[in-house]
């Protein structure tokens, strides 16, 4: 009962020791769920047991063991980062992917992404490929998004193009981009009921129509006929974009929208 004792004399719990637990616990917690399914799970299990065997040595004076033990965990560090450099980057950039830092480089990814989709759509312009994509503003397009095929991968024009191809199997329907990735493909969008639409209008820019009538998404679309891009915004269609008229007007309409709404939340929380 001596440990016993020894603990109830120890000074009370305030509330740095509380904090100090709490982010222990969430940073062992983000650990075990990075390495679940992973070769570094086992490596985990095979450290846990290496600690139990030192400190079984110690207590059943097992000086053999125990000098092996303390001579070889000198060296587990560097074997860990040369055996598991691969898990050890993903984990950093899983960390820098933290809503946190994620603040610091939204700006930067938007950019980023606006030059995917104006790359994506002047190479459809070029090849006459028929395309939808939306892109989620305030509003939230998940009714939509899980209509469709799932994907949530990284933004990029190749990404793009290859959903778009007259024999793959996504080509129909929109492709949805949410917080600069790919959410879903083959996405059916709500055709809009507007009796004063021009008939040139093919079921692309309709389904753009309704969908930007019923939130703030903006929609790029491109021709199969004609080759040519369009936006639309508010259930509004401007046609014939240029390259730099598209990206201006994305930069307009999604870049300069989110550093505003940034501001707004730094405001809100200071």
């Amino acid at each position: 009962m001596t440990w016993l004792t020894t603990f109830l004399r120890r000074p009370p719990i305030g509330w740095w020791d509380l904090a100090d637990i709490l982010v222990v616990s969430i940073l062992i917690y983000e650990v075990l769920k990075l390495i679940k399914g992973t070769r570094a799970m086992q490596m985990a299990v095979g450290a846990a047991v290496l600690v139990a065997m030192f400190y079984g040595s110690r207590w059943g004076r097992l000086d053999t063991v125990n000098w092996l033990i303390r001579n070889f965990l000198g060296s587990i560090v560097f074997a860990i980062i040369v055996l598991f450099q691969a898990d050890i980057r993903r984990a950093l950039a899983h960390l820098g992917r933290a809503p946190f830092f994620r603040y610091f480089t939204k700006e930067e990814s938007a950019e980023e992404s606006i030059e995917e989709l104006v790359v994506a759509a002047s190479l459809l312009s070029a090849q006459r490929i028929g395309a939808i994509i939306a892109i989620e503003r305030q509003v939230g397009l998940r009714n939509y998004i899980e209509g469709g095929i799932a994907l949530d991968a990284v933004l990029t024009y190749d990404l793009l193009l290859s959903i778009f191809q007259r024999t793959s199997p996504l080509h129909d329907g929109a492709a949805i981009v949410q917080n600069d990735r790919v959410a879903a493909a083959a996405c059916f969008l709500p055709l809009t009921i507007n009796p004063r639409l021009s008939k040139e209008l093919g079921s692309r820019h309709r389904a753009a129509i309704g969908l930007t009538e019923e939130n703030d998404a903006v929609a790029i679309v491109v021709s199969e006929e004609s080759g040519k891009v369009s936006m639309v915004v508010d259930g509004q269609i401007e046609r014939g974009l240029g390259i730099d008229e598209l990206r201006a007007r994305l930069r307009l309409l999604v870049l300069h929208r989110r550093a505003g709404q940034a501001r707004r939340e730094s405001v809100q929380y200071t």
